[in-house]
């Protein structure tokens, strides 16, 4: 599941700097890019905590990797969405 809502997050990430280029509203594309990022978060501490609760030891040894690797998606998730917004400020003043 994490997956899927992940690639959802950066196709709507995409529309959202696709709309801004072109002069569209481009405010709810970048809602859902960065509520797409906040479920596929979601998602990801769920099958963690089902790892837990089955006691699979195994399966949580993927999990530091796949940490460092959310943190940074995030992040450029974050600055992606929000690059828009960055540029009309610069572009007002």
């Amino acid at each position: 599941m994490w997956l899927i809502l992940g690639l959802i997050a950066i196709a709507a990430t995409f529309i959202n700097l696709f709309m801004y280029t072109t002069g569209k509203d481009y405010q709810l594309a970048m809602s859902m890019g960065l509520s797409f990022t906040a479920l596929t978060l979601c998602a990801e501490h769920s099958l963690v905590s089902n790892w837990i609760k089955r006691e699979d030891w195994s399966a949580l040894l993927d999990v530091p990797p796949m940490n460092k690797a959310f943190w940074f998606l995030t992040i450029v998730s974050i600055l992606l969405n929000i690059v828009p917004i960055l540029l009309e400020l610069k572009n007002k003043k």
